[in-house]
């Protein structure tokens, strides 16, 4: 089948949240055919590069979530007549083009200052209803005549947010907002909305896949959304991390004022509600994400839990290696943060010390971007020297602390693996954290860990650790004391977490979760119907496609552009002599071995298609996209026997 993966600043860039998890998919699932869709976070990760992809992706569509610094959009349609009118085009014959926008606009405005009338466990309330109006009216007339995106940045967007805002029934804190509030939400509001304008909404893009596979809600499910409702395309989102959760706990006090925050809160819950809603399957990385969707309005019986995949074979010497490493040796690794809080970790070595004056506490990580995390390394850095003053073995020896902050990649630690393996005991003190990885790659390596109750932390344990209260140093020392001083439960525990991992967090399970995911909605999905495909009862004509028509390569006559797919002459009452003629020449065809396809990247302007990074050959015609196993061109099918 035809996947269309829908991403939000992940694949296929070489940065990215999503860039790992989605090319293990796309990879791992080789039977299927992949087009991208993918809308980049910044300029300087368009800079970075795509990741080399394989043979499979057949098509790349790019762009951007950011504005330029000479305000020009690629894909937005700023040319378009929409842009004239709402801006000062002001041509008579678009006042019906004019009274559309204002009406989806106030109706979306509406919606989102009217949300806190709304149900908070299903987002349904007055205002649902007027923002999937407001919201596909837009799509529509962006569809039709392109320039939203300066539309919804125009004088007329900010008078309708504002009478939105001042009408009765709204809270206090949105009729607050002043006209500079009102004009940051218009231009944060066009960012999330800029899908809308683009041009992939047509049969050779979006409407030409099976399924669309979200890689995250928010602006990455946009596409999908109109997928399904201008063509009928099914729609799968996966997340690992819910966005309206993330807006919530991301967002700073010195970027937006408390009004546009409450905007962008209403409108983040409205769009987070009506995905769910047109989603066929929801997916969650763990059961913590899964409640967090079902709060705010998923249905439970679309809803699945697929673990993240993650490569156990490069932890595979560590975890079957019997040795423990440094025994009383605590380690930690991640990035460093306040959310991790190495501050407890630190206070809770001090009582491991007191109790166990051989052990050790080795930290492996990087401070995360930003200044924030640099300056909490330095106060970490600073406290560790406070606790513990280096440590000398005699008069004349040189005195070592026995708290360590190194980076992965030095001699004495090359790589992740043998960050786990230098110590006996792995410890995770987080006080925020959704998916722990790093406690994965720990019982990977088969060891034993101590960990703070926070996030899908208990879940992904399963009893192979202990588990102790965030914020708790003293829990957390006495938990590391009573492994440390008990090697036999350590290795049992390390078995049992290796064993576990192994069964529940491996690719090899996250793909078989999609793959039949995958089927399970195609065969659910309705039957698309190609015009000349039916007959006048519009019923499917048998042989109407044939199965050579999924072969790769060029037929040997002209394809006609509507459906992408011709019969051959025997269809149409051809003589036999021709007929075995055109059936040889094309048996020819697939025995000479074609070249196949090589992505490529068209930008979301539609001016034509642009070579990928590397040379490859021209992308085939539409009715060469499919792929599927070789089969006799004579073959006798009905209706639906192609390929999955």
């Amino acid at each position: 089948m035809r996947i269309g993966l829908l991403t939000d600043g992940g694949y296929p860039y070489a940065t990215g949240e999503s860039r790992l998890w989605c090319d293990r998919l796309v990879r791992g699932l080789p039977q299927h055919e992949f087009d991208l869709f993918a809308l980049s976070r910044s300029a300087h990760q368009e800079d970075q590069g795509w990741v080399r992809l394989p043979h499979h992706v057949s098509r790349v569509r790019t762009a951007p979530l950011w504005t330029p610094e000479d305000g020009t959009l690629r894909g937005s349609g700023e040319r378009g007549l929409l842009a004239r009118l709402v801006t000062g085009g002001g041509v008579s014959f678009g006042r019906r083009d004019r009274r559309r926008f204002a009406a989806h606009v106030k109706a979306l405005a509406t919606a989102i200052c009217a949300t806190e009338d709304a149900d908070p466990a299903t987002g349904e309330g007055p205002g649902a209803e007027l923002f999937t109006e407001g919201l596909y009216g837009l799509a529509e007339l962006a569809r039709e005549r392109g320039g939203l995106h300066l539309a919804l940045r125009s004088e007329t967007t900010v008078r309708i947010l504002e009478a939105a805002s001042r009408a009765r029934g709204t809270g206090r804190t949105v009729q607050s907002a002043t006209v500079v509030d009102h004009l940051a939400f218009a231009a944060e509001l066009e960012r999330v909305l800029r899908p809308l304008s683009l041009d992939w909404y047509d049969q050779e893009s979006l409407g030409a896949v099976d399924l669309c596979h979200a890689a995250s809600g928010g602006a990455a499910a946009l596409p999908g959304l109109l997928a399904k409702r201008f063509f009928g395309v099914p729609l799968l989102v996966t997340e690992h991390g819910v966005q309206l959760r993330t807006h919530y706990l991301s967002a700073p006090d010195a970027l937006f004022g408390a009004p546009v925050r409450a905007l962008l809160a209403n409108f983040h819950a409205q769009l987070a509600a009506e995905v769910y809603r047109q989603a066929a399957i929801v997916t969650a990385g763990n059961t913590h994400v899964r409640r967090w969707q079902q709060r705010c309005g998923a249905d439970p019986a679309e809803q699945r839990t697929v673990y993240p995949g993650m490569a156990a074979e490069r932890f595979s010497p560590v975890g079957e290696d019997d040795d423990a490493g440094g025994p009383d040796t605590l380690v930690w690794v991640g990035r460093i943060e306040p959310a991790k809080d190495l501050i407890a970790l630190l206070h809770a070595f001090a009582e491991v010390r007191r109790a166990e004056p051989d052990a050790r506490l080795r930290i492996f990580g990087a401070p995360a971007e930003g200044d924030e995390a640099t300056t909490y390394l330095a106060h970490c850095r600073a406290l560790a020297a406070q606790l513990f003053p280096d440590e000398a073995t005699g008069a004349h020896a040189e005195g070592v602390s026995p708290v360590s902050f190194e980076e992965i990649g030095g001699p004495e630690v090359p790589d992740l693996a043998e960050a786990y393996a230098a110590g006996g005991v792995i410890v995770l003190s987080s006080v925020v954290e959704g998916f722990p990885i790093s406690l994965v790659e720990s019982m990977f390596c088969g060891r034993a860990t101590v960990s703070t109750d926070v996030g899908a932390v208990v879940e992904v344990i399963g009893g192979t650790g202990l588990v102790v209260p965030p914020r708790n140093p003293r829990a957390l020392a006495d938990a590391c004391i009573a492994l440390l001083r008990d090697p036999e439960r350590r290795a049992r525990l390390g078995a049992a977490a290796r064993a576990r991992a192994l069964e529940l967090f491996t690719v090899e399970q996250n793909l078989a979760a999609f793959r039949g995911i995958y089927l399970e909605l195609i065969s659910h999905a309705p039957v698309r119907r190609e015009a000349d495909a039916v007959d006048a009862d519009g019923e499917p004509l048998l042989f109407a496609t044939p199965a050579e028509a999924r072969l790769l390569g060029h037929w040997t006559q002209p394809q006609p552009p509507a459906t992408g797919a011709r019969s051959p002459s025997w269809a149409a009452g051809a003589e036999p002599e021709e007929e075995a003629a055109e059936c040889a020449g094309e048996l020819e065809q697939v025995a000479a071995g074609r070249p196949g396809r090589s992505p490529q990247r068209e930008p979301a302007s539609g001016t034509g298609p642009v070579p990928a990074r590397s040379p490859a050959p021209a992308p085939e015609p539409v009715a060469a996209r499919r792929s599927g196993p070789v089969r006799e061109p004579a073959c006798v099918c009905g209706p639906g026997d192609g390929d999955a």
